[in-house]
């Protein structure tokens, strides 16, 4: 169980939104600092980061994301890639003040990001469930800290959202649980929502479910929205697996060898 920081429960009321967000905007500095390569235990969840295996620019930041990433098989069986499959990493979803989810530059604060979307396609009468997976590197620890604080204010702020045109998300409820909390060891601060999902194609309500995880200066992320026939447990079992997946990956890449 979940040992909430905020718990949000809201109606989902509105029209049916769109084709889904694949992370969270971000506040915080738009200034340039350079890019923090401090390593510490307690900053990287259980582990010890080694400072040279960190990213330092753009360019090694985004090789550092296709390597930690989720591909299909990070999901399980049956999961295929969607079109588009990946994200522009040129671009950066922000959440408005009228609570629809739109793309814009990346912040200053961030190094490098990419999304890749996902399905497991409708059978036996069941309808396809989208997923989604994001890997974040920002240039400072507490930039990515401040990521993980204000998706925990936007639930706050926008108890419904629409994503793309097509789509929305509402009944969101938020829990956090920081490391060393509630059997939490995987990450420095993880979070989930979850909720109601509609769409203007699929219909709905259909479980929706979101995960984050922050660990030293990366986030990631993972997004799955139900359909026809599909269970919670089927949307858990698949976004868990995911997002575990990434995890080990981060570890193993900048764990510092002995």
């Amino acid at each position: 169980m979940l040992a909430p920081l905020v718990l949000v429960a809201c109606s989902s009321g509105g029209s049916p939104g769109g084709e889904g967000r694949s992370t969270r905007a971000t506040g915080g500095a738009t200034s340039e600092p350079a890019p923090d390569t401090t390593s510490g235990i307690e900053d990287t969840g259980d582990i010890e980061a080694d400072p040279a295996r960190l990213p330092t620019s753009r360019g090694e930041a985004l090789e550092f994301i296709d390597r930690i990433i989720a591909d299909p098989a990070s999901f399980g069986p049956d999961v295929t890639m969607r079109s588009p499959y990946e994200s522009d990493p040129a671009t950066w979803p922000v959440l408005g003040t009228d609570c629809v989810w739109e793309q814009k530059k990346p912040l200053s604060s961030v190094l490098a990001t990419r999304s890749r979307s996902f399905e497991v396609p409708a059978a036996d009468g069941k309808g396809p469930v989208r997923l989604s997976a994001v890997v974040t590197v920002h240039r400072s620890r507490e930039g990515a800290q401040w990521e993980m604080a204000e998706s925990v204010e936007e639930t706050m702020r926008c108890p419904t959202q629409q994503l793309q045109k097509g789509e929305l998300i509402g009944s969101l409820v938020a829990a956090a649980l920081p490391q060393g909390e509630g059997g939490q060891v995987n990450s420095a601060d993880a979070l989930t929502e979850i909720g109601q999902y509609r769409s203007s194609t699929l219909g709905g309500p259909f479980p929706y479910v979101w995960q984050q995880a922050q660990i030293f200066r990366f986030t990631v992320a993972v997004t799955g929205k139900g359909a026809k026939g599909r269970t919670e447990e089927e949307l858990d079992k698949l976004t868990n697996q995911a997002q575990a997946a990434m995890l080990l990956r981060l570890k193993s890449d900048v764990e510092k060898q002995s």
